[in-house]
């Protein structure tokens, strides 16, 4: 089983404003799609949740082990003109949002390219749908809005000007964060940062009184 579109990836054209970015709709085929989202791990709450923290298995591993294969790594190199080659990659999970999330930024600098797979069935709220935007100070002034559905890749570059931003929204949002980074030590320290808040969380659910 195929769990990325990758041809497809490859046929679509580079848009180039307000940054360099590629939108494929249910890169993830409907019957992985479905599959993935059965094994989805389970996640202590919002915020961004590393692998070592998680049961990652079945389907959901295999379309990592894909993400992290040399055919999609090719697929966006030729895309944005970039050379990944020996580039350290990192991954996270979300599976909810908190009101104060989706503020305006353009992604730390250590970023080199961002993916984002969205992996909810449906989606019928204003909040939550990421906005591609012209500036860092407006979030109603943007180019693409991308569905957070049915296995949608967004794929950009990091840059001065790849501001990006949603609505607010509480409740229930799948994601996958795949990046292309500077360095390794980039990857240690983000995921021991985003580790300790996993486990935070988790301590807090332990103690916290059953509903």
């Amino acid at each position: 089983m195929n769990y990325l579109d990758i041809d497809t990836l490859a046929q679509t054209p580079l848009a180039k404003q307000p940054f360099e970015h590629v939108i494929i709709p249910n890169f993830v085929p409907r019957e992985a799609f479905r599959n993935v989202v059965a094994d989805f791990p389970t996640v202590p709450g919002a915020g961004s949740h590393p692998p070592a923290e998680l049961d990652i298995r079945g389907h959901f591993a295999e379309l990592i082990r894909e993400l992290h294969g040399d055919a999609f790594r090719k697929a966006v190199e030729q895309k944005f003109d970039v050379d990944l080659t020996g580039r350290p990659t990192m991954y996270t999970v979300r599976g909810f949002l908190r009101k104060k999330d989706g503020a305006i930024h353009t992604d730390s600098t250590t970023k080199i390219i961002t993916v984002l797979l969205y992996l909810n069935e449906d989606w019928d709220h204003d909040g939550g749908r990421l906005r591609l935007l012209k500036n860092g100070t407006d979030l109603d002034d943007y180019v693409a809005e991308v569905p957070p559905v049915n296995g949608t890749l967004l794929v950009f570059r990091r840059s001065d000007n790849s501001w990006h931003g949603h609505k607010p929204y509480e409740g229930r949002r799948r994601a996958i964060q795949f990046n292309w980074v500077t360095e390794a030590k980039v990857v240690a320290k983000e995921q021991s940062r985003h580790r300790l808040s996993t486990r935070i969380k988790k301590i807090k659910n332990f103690f916290a009184p059953a509903a």
